[in-house]
């Protein structure tokens, strides 16, 4: 298990990761999401031992960073988002290297070869030369020299930036399988790849964290709420508004007319359903609904909501 506390790094006068807390448990994948900038690669370098905290402290498994660093990079396997790759080695020739440093020699090395090659899948290019392979592959070999020791912790900043989509689909894939028998920590800006990767969902925001929770509990809970899309003519706009006042748990959001009708987008807390009470004042009124349409807002609306912006780019610090 890793234990954030209090976690802070400053450059100079900017706080770039600011007294964050959090815990992670084994067998989860959880997903590290954040804007550019928003602290998500200083944290994974802290938590890997790269760059010291200013304050508070990591703890993996009763270890802390300060004091058993050497200790708890045993148990982490690190996939930073530039993958230092020498492309003039072999593939094999890389994962020695790697190993080496490691202190895997031998009858240990070729088992842990074996071992990686196989959990990344990569049985076609191991004698390749690296300069030689795909941007995909490239990223596997080096989920693979993160993986040589077997460690219990995979960490991986950014691990899909820049494959194409069919590069994304078979990442995905690995990265589920690792998941089974390692506690994964992934960073990324694409949305829907944390969606679809993860069990779980950390947001920062400017160094803080901003929420924390499966995907469909941040769609469901507090942060999330339910829009209806109503058209409707016969109506005047100042009796839409004051159809607040019979139902005070509705938040008119937008009023439009389009020649004879009117568009209005209702917002209400998820978990409610209005659409019974508003058909009946509808009625009530004499107006004629032509469209009732719910839209649940999902985790980029989340994002929205949370960190005032929209994510995209490549680079977080």
């Amino acid at each position: 298990m890793i234990q954030i506390d209090n976690l802070s790094k400053n450059y100079g006068t900017v706080q770039a990761v600011d007294s964050i807390s959090f815990s992670l448990n084994d067998g989860e994948i959880v997903g590290f999401l954040g804007a550019n900038g928003a602290g998500k690669s200083t944290t994974l370098k802290m938590i890997t031992g790269y760059i010291t905290p200013t304050s508070g402290n990591v703890t993996i498994d009763d270890k802390n960073i300060i004091d058993d660093c050497i200790a708890i990079q045993k148990m982490v396997g690190y996939l930073p988002e530039l993958n230092p790759l020498y492309a003039e080695m072999k593939v094999h020739e890389y994962l020695k290297f790697h190993a080496s440093i490691r202190g895997i020699t031998g009858n240990e090395f070729i088992e842990s070869l074996k071992r990686v090659v196989s959990e990344c899948g990569l049985q076609g290019v191991v004698h390749r030369t690296i300069g030689n392979c795909s941007k995909g592959y490239k990223q596997r070999i080096g989920l693979a020299a993160a993986m040589i020791h077997d460690p219990k912790i995979l960490i991986l900043d950014e691990p899909v930036t820049g494959l194409d989509p069919n590069q994304i689909v078979e990442i995905r894939g690995l990265i589920k399988k690792l998941g089974k028998e390692k506690l994964v920590l992934m960073s990324s800006h694409i949305l829907q790849e944390i969606q679809a990767t993860v069990d779980r969902i950390i947001i920062i925001d400017n160094g803080k964290i901003v929420a924390d929770g499966t995907s469909d509990e941040l769609i469901s809970g507090a942060q999330g709420k339910t829009q209806l899309h109503l058209e409707i003519s016969n109506a005047e706009e100042n009796a839409i508004q004051e159809m607040k006042a019979t139902m005070p748990e509705l938040h008119i959001k937008d009023v439009t007319k389009s020649g004879e009708n009117f568009n209005i987008v209702i917002e209400y807390a998820s978990g409610s359903d209005p659409r019974k009470d508003i058909f009946n004042h509808a009625v009530a009124q004499s107006w004629v609904i032509t469209e009732m349409r719910v839209t649940e807002k999902n985790l980029e609306d989340i994002f929205r909501n949370l960190t005032g912006k929209v994510n995209e780019g490549a680079d977080d610090e």
